[in-house]
This record gives structure tokens, C-alpha cells and sequence, in this order.
């Protein structure tokens, strides 16, 4: 089978219909990627998306598994190596957040505007409480699946427990959107579609969070403003 037959099931329908060329770049590194290095180069390209969220693990997961399907390598290897790559990334930002340390963070939170220490005192607490919870589920939430490794870093969660709810939530999430691409081949794009859907949700739910957290904030400032003026 040829270099060319490979990807070219991949970048055309895309291209042909003249949109899509940002998600056809990333299928063309992270295609380039598995065919230069194989499975291991799975790996590479989700470890970097953890680095860098903006890297959609919602599209190179199923790119793996479709390669898989085409004999580059095996089901085992794509899930095995991607899921190495999650941890690898995923260790990365927690050694990040260990490295920030609480203090550091409370200095730098105490400079944000609308945001005071007892914010940070909350999230801690709830961190706390909730962080082994957190940390599982978080990598299987689009832009947490990042962002959950640094407060445990912060937090100096156990390293070990850290690094098996990891390996456990990312196991998961691998499997379904790997195995997807493996077993719907050349259609390996509809997971996209149910995946960017998913994406969209959370993302009005953190706008909606931020925009709750924004407005009652400016009321609070603002009745305290008052309260003053009156006393």
C-alpha cells in the first residue's frame, strides 16, 4: 500500500469542499507523524495536545485508530502509545504546577482583577475535597483534560495517585475515540462531529460560569461601594 493511498482518504474531503484547512493541517502532521514513526508518533502528537490544548486529541485519536486499521500498526500499539503520551503531557503541566507552588500562584491570583485570595481559599478546598475526582474525570472533559494537571501540581497531589487516575481517565477516553477510528475507518470524521458538540457544551458552560462569576462580582464591588458611602 502506498504512502499517497494512506492520507489521501483523509485530507479530501476536507479540501474539496474548500473549508476545513485548519483541522486538514492537523491531520496531515499527525498523519505524518504515526507514518514516520509509527505508533510512538501517536504518542508524540497527544502528548504535545495535552502542551498545547488547542492540538484537538478529538481528531488525532481517531486519526490513530484509522491508521491502525490501515496495518501501519496495531490497535493495542495506537491505544498503548497515546495513552503513554496523555501521561507524558499530563506530567509535564503537574511538575508545571509543582514547580508554580501555592504561594507563587496566591501572588500571582492576587493581581487578577475581580479575583481575591478567598476565590483561591474555595477552589483549594474544593481541589482538596474533590481533586482524585477531579483529576479522573477531568481527562475526559475537552480543555480540562490540560488545565486539571496543574492544580494537582499546585496542590502536590501524591505523585503515584496522580499518576493512575491519569493513566485510568486518559485509558478511557483513548479507547473510545481510538477504537472509533479504528472501526468506522475512511468515516473516522464522524467522531468529530459528536465530539465538537460535546467541545461546544462545555465551552458555554465556562462561558456562562465566567459570565455568572464577572457580573456577580462587579454587584458585590459595587454594594460594598455603597455601603460605604452611607456609613
Amino acid at each position: 500500500m502506498s504512502r499517497d493511498m494512506t492520507i489521501s482518504p483523509l485530507t479530501t474531503p476536507a479540501t474539496s469542499s474548500g473549508g476545513g484547512s485548519w483541522i486538514d493541517s492537523i491531520s496531515d502532521w499527525a498523519v505524518s507523524m504515526m507514518e514516520t514513526i509509527g505508533a510512538p508518533g501517536a504518542g508524540l502528537a497527544i502528548a504535545l495536545e495535552n502542551l498545547f490544548p488547542p492540538l484537538p486529541s478529538e481528531v488525532i485519536l481517531p486519526l490513530a485508530g484509522f491508521t491502525a486499521s490501515r496495518g501501519s500498526f496495531t490497535l493495542f500499539e495506537a491505544i498503548f502509545w497515546t495513552t503513554a503520551g496523555s501521561v507524558i503531557g499530563a506530567t509535564v503541566l503537574y511538575l508545571l504546577g509543582a514547580w508554580l507552588g501555592r504561594d507563587r500562584m496566591r501572588s500571582i491570583v492576587s493581581r487578577v482583577p475581580l479575583v481575591n485570595l478567598e476565590d483561591v481559599d474555595r477552589v483549594e478546598d474544593w481541589f482538596n475535597l474533590h481533586g482524585y475526582r477531579a483529576v479522573f474525570f477531568g481527562r475526559m472533559i475537552p480543555l480540562f483534560r490540560s488545565l486539571v494537571s496543574i492544580p494537582a501540581g499546585i496542590e502536590r497531589m501524591t505523585v503515584w495517585k496522580f499518576l493512575v487516575l491519569t493513566t485510568a481517565g486518559s485509558l478511557i477516553w483513548n479507547c473510545v475515540f481510538v477504537m472509533a477510528g479504528f472501526y468506522l475507518g475512511e468515516n473516522w470524521q464522524v467522531v468529530q462531529a459528536y465530539a465538537d458538540v460535546f467541545q461546544k457544551i462545555v465551552i458555554a458552560a465556562v462561558v456562562l460560569f465566567v459570565g455568572y462569576f464577572v457580573v456577580s462580582r462587579i454587584v458585590r464591588i459595587r454594594r460594598k461601594g455603597a455601603n460605604r458611602d452611607t456609613a
